[in-house]
């Protein structure tokens, strides 16, 4: 298991980034599910950053590790209780003619991913996400 602990900044998304490419690097995994994995934790780390810290900054944790073929993230902030699992999904008909969309960026995680779920405990949202791949060769 690797973590990473950043600031709830959107500067800081480059590390989130780079710590994702440096822990699955040597993966046999196909650029398709490395890239639905990066933007699913991009998405829902950029969420954190825009609004789970109103009037300040605090820290967004990132923990990466695999189990068989399952690849886990789990991102955890001290930031307000929000269940993105409860977001339904948005309506996408009138996409184009919005003026603000609520909840895309949930919605695609969630699509891009094998497993999600939510819980809130010791006062921290923690969310959990995988996708099926393949492990590094050993």
């Amino acid at each position: 298991m690797k973590t990473l602990t950043v600031q709830s900044t959107l500067s800081e998304l480059e590390k989130i980034r780079s710590f994702l490419r440096a822990y699955l690097e040597g993966w046999d995994i196909s650029e398709e599910d490395f890239f639905r994995i990066e933007l699913a934790l991009v998405e829902m780390c950029t969420n954190i950053v825009r609004y789970g810290y109103p009037g300040g900054n605090g820290d967004i944790q990132v923990k990466a590790w695999h189990e068989d073929e399952r690849f886990y993230l789990e991102i955890r902030d001290s930031g307000v209780p929000f269940d993105p699992s409860r977001i339904r999904k948005p309506n996408l008909k009138n996409l184009a003619n919005q003026e603000r969309m609520g909840g895309l960026g949930i919605f695609l995680a969630r699509k891009l991913m094998d497993g999600f779920a939510y819980r809130r405990e010791n006062n921290q949202n923690i969310l959990t996400m995988y996708k099926k791949v393949r492990p590094p060769a050993n």
